[in-house]
Order: C-alpha cells, then structure tokens, then sequence
C-alpha cells in the first residue's frame, strides 16, 4: 500500500484553501454596502464638480473680458486714435440692451462717439459667453468702455470713464463672482465677490 508522502500531503494542504479563495465571491450584502457607499461619495462629489466647472467658466471669460480691455487699451496708445470695445450681438454693430455676456467688438473709433460707424476699423469680434454666464457693467460702462491715445478710458463725451464689470453664473442664488474694476485711469483689476443673486 502506497502512503502519500510528506511533501505531497503538505503540497495538498496548502492548495486546497488557495483554490477555495480563487472562486470566493461578493455576498449580496458586500455588494449593497458598496454601492451604498459609492452612491454616497458620487452625492458629495457631483455638486463639487459642478461648482468646480462653473469656477472655470468664470475665469476663464473673466479671462476672455480683459484680454479685451487690454487689447483696446494697447491699441489706442499704438494708434494714437481713441480705441473702443462695445457690447455687440452680431459682431458687427455696437448694441445698448443686454448685457456683455452676449459678446463684445474692439474697433477703431475715428470720429471718437462711442459707436461703430461705417469705415471704422473692427479689431477684435469676441463670441458669445457660455449660456449659463451673466457680465453686466455698471453706470459708465454699461455699454462700451473707450480708450484715449493715451490710454486713459474716457467717456465719449470727454470726460473720465469708470466702472465696474460683474460677471457670475445665472442663478437666483447668492454665488461667487468675479468683478473687473476699470478705474479712472484706464486700468482694469478683478477681485473675488459673491453675487446675491445673478439673473
């Protein structure tokens, strides 16, 4: 009669409990708790993600606004000629209803009055912002913001050309924002603000 030896007794010893691992399962209620779990942590995370996505979308047309202002600015002083950047629909014609987020122009303003009139040169024709965005301006620059040869904003009149820019995410709550500050000479900041309601 023939008796296993010791290394084969050992060698079956050891692989019956590693087989017995390899066709474990998940138990129905492993499988609940996970996905318990998971639905929890999609709960936290999707709102942060909207909110990070709306963060980049007013950065970056933020980005978008001042990349204008400067342009309009730089231009004025390399023309020596009053340089304007208006709000405009179609991209071809200054409009005073609505607001910024509908797009804006950069163009030459040769007769110097605050409009793009036949023969004056477009620079720049900037698309619409994302559906969601709302850029309005305040008192002075509600419709255009104009630059001197100097590059100083001057209102088309003559006199000084200040304001501020509020840009925010439509919505009927308080949010972030952000704020373009023009002050009276020429010069654009932005700081952080929370808009109270943004429609």
């Amino acid at each position: 009669m023939n008796t296993p030896s010791t290394s084969q007794a050992a060698f079956r010893r050891t692989r019956r409990p590693f087989a017995r691992s390899l066709v474990r399962g998940f138990t129905l209620l492993e499988s609940v708790v996970v996905m318990a779990v998971m639905a929890t942590l999609a709960s936290v995370a999707v709102p942060s993600m909207t909110w990070f996505i709306d963060s980049v979308k007013i950065s970056s047309a933020t980005d978008l606004m001042l990349s204008g202002l400067s342009l309009a600015r730089s231009e004025a002083i390399k023309r020596n000629a009053r340089v304007v950047l208006c709000k405009s629909e179609d991209g071809e014609s200054c409009t005073t209803t609505g607001g910024w987020e509908q797009g804006w122009i950069v163009f030459h303003d040769a007769n110097r009055n605050g409009v793009l009139d036949g023969g004056e040169t477009i620079i720049l024709r900037e698309q619409p912002l994302a559906a969601n965005l709302r850029l309005s301006g305040n008192m002075h620059v509600a419709n255009y913001i104009s630059y001197a040869p100097t590059g100083v904003a001057r209102l088309a009149g003559g006199g000084f050309q200040a304001g501020t820019l509020t840009l925010c995410r439509r919505s009927a709550e308080t949010g972030e924002g952000r704020q373009i500050v023009i002050n009276s000479g020429g010069r654009p900041r932005v700081q952080r603000a929370t808009v109270e309601m943004c429609v």
